[in-house]
């Protein structure tokens, strides 16, 4: 199925929200480590993404804490072992790489882990901005550390003393 394409605009930038029609494959920045671009035989169009933006919109205005929307990401099985995982990290909160790895049955693949979350193809629906070092310090993200630290304030995330050192740099 051809995918097709819109643009939302959000608090955090413009968001690309990318699609086959039946499900969600991207949602990319336009800015931060790695903009996402619509590939040349992609077809732009809004009306597919009409829930994708309804949700986008409720989460940043602070009213939607989970998405329903249907998601596609492809990725190895590896991979989305980690994203399913990710999904089940709940709003407001957050955990290390270490407890990512406990969690899908891999305690010594906390980098494969980090790995696998810096290729969420599906970033704030698929939650990886919930996962942060160790020692509480933001860690890479790729719509930006200012993206990260504005989406775990946007829902409360614990703050712990390395996270706002982290900040000020």
């Amino acid at each position: 199925m051809p995918t097709s394409y819109t643009f939302i605009e959000s608090p955090i930038g413009r968001l690309l929200v990318a699609g086959d029609g039946s499900a969600l494959t991207c949602i990319g920045f336009d800015r931060g480590r790695r903009p996402v671009r619509p590939a040349a035989d992609w077809t732009l169009a809004e009306r597919p993404f009409r829930e994708a933006a309804s949700e986008l919109r409720a989460y940043f205005a602070g009213r939607l804490r989970r998405f329903d929307l249907a998601l596609k990401p492809e990725g190895t099985e590896f991979e989305r072992q980690v994203w399913s995982a990710l999904t089940e990290i709940p709003y407001g909160r957050t955990i290390s790489y270490g407890e990512l790895a406990a969690r899908i049955g891999r305690p010594t693949a906390s980098r494969a882990v980090g790995l696998a979350n810096g290729r969420n193809p599906l970033p704030i629906v698929i939650p990886c901005h919930r996962v942060i070092g160790a020692n509480g310090a933001l860690t890479g993200y790729g719509g930006g550390l200012e993206t990260k630290r504005w989406l775990l304030s946007l829902e409360g995330a614990p703050a712990t003393p390395a996270l706002f050192d982290r900040l000020q740099e």
